[in-house]
């Protein structure tokens, strides 16, 4: 064989998913003494090398992707899954599908499926609802740059009686976001929304009041 075709073969083997070697890559995060789960620290080191921040929304993509079960964390298994089916064995694999996690996020099923997902993703497993602080943290990932209201949601969330957020308020949350007009117009008080929301209505209404009346 020429040197030019084996060349060609050695281009075509690193170009092809080999998952012997995706194994190789996910056992550099793992420790010795539980080589089959990538832990925090093993994910912040697998952050660093793709250069991507560990609380960039494309690591909620890749999780979702790898179907993860729990935050922070990858099992041998989840891995294989999700980069076999990305075709990732490898930093600059990985890195140049970044993207195309990312357009995920512009697919309204496909963010829906996403949102729907980190609601499981993110709660503390010993618990059916999700914290407040780790709601809002997941809200401003997901819905900062897109809700426009948002920050009153989340200023609403502040001032409120609520300590965690279920997964019926999470989904209705995600569909008030995408019908509800900025000026309420369109909200239906005997609709079926969770008391939740009936109650952010309410307040930003009250709030919005009394702001024209100091105004005027």
């Amino acid at each position: 064989m020429d040197d030019s075709r084996r060349y060609g073969n050695r281009v075509d083997e690193a170009l092809q998913f080999n998952q012997k070697r995706c194994l190789t890559w996910f056992r550099e995060y793992t420790a010795p003494d539980d080589p089959d789960t990538l832990g925090p620290e093993g994910m912040e080191k697998f952050c660093e090398d793709i250069g991507v921040e560990p609380e960039n929304i494309v690591m909620l993509v890749l999780a979702y992707r790898m179907q993860a079960r729990q935050m922070g964390f990858f099992t041998q298994e989840e891995w294989l899954r999700g980069l076999s089916d990305l075709q990732c064995d490898s930093v600059s694999k990985i890195q140049a599908r970044l993207d195309h996690l990312r357009c995920l996020l512009n697919d309204q099923n496909h963010f829906k499926a996403i949102y729907r997902y980190a609601y499981d993703f993110a709660r503390d497993k010993d618990q059916r609802s999700m914290d407040m602080d780790t709601a809002k943290a997941m809200l401003a990932l997901l819905l900062g740059k897109h809700w426009s209201l948002y920050t009153n949601f989340s200023h609403f969330l502040e001032q409120s009686k609520y300590k965690v957020i279920n997964k019926d308020q999470w989904c209705n949350i995600l569909e008030f976001s995408r019908t509800i007009n900025i000026d309420l117009t369109n909200y239906d008080v005997d609709g079926a929304w969770p008391v939740m929301l009936d109650e952010f209505v309410d307040w930003l209404k009250a709030n919005r009041a009394k702001t024209s009346e100091d105004g005027s």
